[in-house]
């Protein structure tokens, strides 16, 4: 126990030491945390749909008449009539042939590439790929090469340095620290040239781009010819929980086969299924609700710049760079103190000596939030570097 303690002491010491905030409210523009009401700036639930009527309604319904909890594994008692309605709205939604629901966006990343890159594989990955990217890479019994961000000289030279028989390209759409985006049709043409598999994680991406919400894929205006394999969660814009792979009906039999994070899991609650499924039924219905958020970013985006805190604001994250912990640190307690939650994110999630605040824009925060939030982050900063 003494060195369990000595450890809590170095990671304070570090300015690493985390504590759990805990909401007494619904996420939404505005919540209470410990006991404070704030604006919140930190949520993935960019679209504010958790507690929308109709996809609530749809959730109670499906405990009504499935009860709650699924019982087994999806292959053996736990496939229930939500699953596959919510395997089917994913495949709609997203324009491909066929969809399979995880219990995480985790587990999907995990299970879909230790599944499809045998001993023989080359699995090329960005450098700033989500830690579910990184251990499903870790898991699979190919070999990975980790190219610069965003980087396609770097990809190309590590490409033709292995020329693989079977290669992947396993990026992020939408890069969940930093907040910009992957560039895929230069992904999509580099493996379509060396005959490589493109596989993106469109978490952040899903009820965020394009033109009505589909994703990345829609942004750009590619196939799911050029895009084989999208995984994504069912816990951002879509507010409920679990992930997905969609693609080929071919893909998806082969990962229902052979996917261990998959098989060898409990199935998610109908429930949560149910709500999935009616979360991304909704944001199909109602484009405007993405269009909101796009101009929210975009309004966000400039106020900041003309401020001096400059930001691409190509997604609704936007990230400020402090670098020092113990400032960024800092800067979080008074944003939180002016009623701003945006926690600093740290190491282990970005490298030491990146630490940075992270805050996410909602299609639900209105002008004035956006205005009042750009104002305390420059007050909490400035406060920040005089300590």
């Amino acid at each position: 126990m003494d060195n369990f303690a000595s450890r809590i002491d170095a990671i304070k010491a570090a300015h690493l030491y985390r504590v759990l905030r805990t909401l007494s409210t619904p996420q939404g523009r505005d919540v209470v945390i410990d006991g404070q009401r704030v604006l919140l700036f930190s949520s993935n639930s960019y679209l504010g749909l958790n507690t929308n009527d109709y996809i609530c309604r749809e959730g109670i319904r499906a405990i009504e008449e499935f009860g709650v909890g699924s019982g087994g594994s999806r292959l053996v008692t736990g496939n229930m009539t939500p699953h596959m309605r919510l395997e089917a709205a994913v495949a709609r939604f997203k324009g491909s042939e066929a969809a399979l629901a995880f219990t995480s966006g985790y587990t999907a990343n995990v299970g879909v590439i230790s599944a499809l890159c045998h001993k023989d594989a080359v699995i090329f990955s960005d450098a700033l790929n989500h830690a579910s990217i990184i251990d499903g890479c870790r898991l699979a019994r190919g070999l990975t090469a980790v190219y610069a961000h965003n980087d396609m000289d770097d990809l190309l030279k590590k490409v033709r340095h292995f020329r693989p028989r079977q290669g992947f390209i396993v990026t992020d759409s939408v890069f969940s620290m930093d907040g910009d985006i992957a560039r895929l049709p230069d992904l999509a043409a580099i493996a379509r040239e060396h005959g490589l598999t493109l596989m993106v994680d469109d978490a952040h991406a899903t009820g965020v781009l394009g033109a009505t919400g589909r994703g990345s894929l829609e942004h750009f205006g590619l196939s799911h010819e050029d895009v084989p394999v999208v995984t994504g969660t069912l816990s951002k814009a879509v507010p409920s929980e679990g992930g997905f792979v969609c693609g080929s009906a071919t893909l998806c039999e082969l990962i229902r086969n052979t996917a261990r994070s998959f098989i060898f899991t409990t199935a998610p609650s109908p429930s949560t299924a149910a709500t999935a499924a009616a979360g991304i039924a909704y944001i199909a219905a109602h484009p405007e609700l993405v269009r909101q958020l796009q101009d929210n970013v975009a309004y966000f985006a400039q106020n900041l710049a003309r401020r001096g805190l400059g930001t691409h604001g190509q997604s609704p994250i936007i990230p400020i760079l402090v670098g020092d912990e113990a400032r960024a640190g800092r800067a979080a307690e008074a944003l939180l103190a002016l009623g701003v939650f945006a926690p600093c994110i740290r190491y282990p999630t970005v490298p030491k000596g990146m630490a940075r605040l992270r805050l996410t824009v909602m299609a639900a925060h209105t002008r004035e939030d956006l205005d009042y939030a750009a104002d305390c982050l420059e007050r909490a900063l400035a406060a920040a570097r005089a300590d």
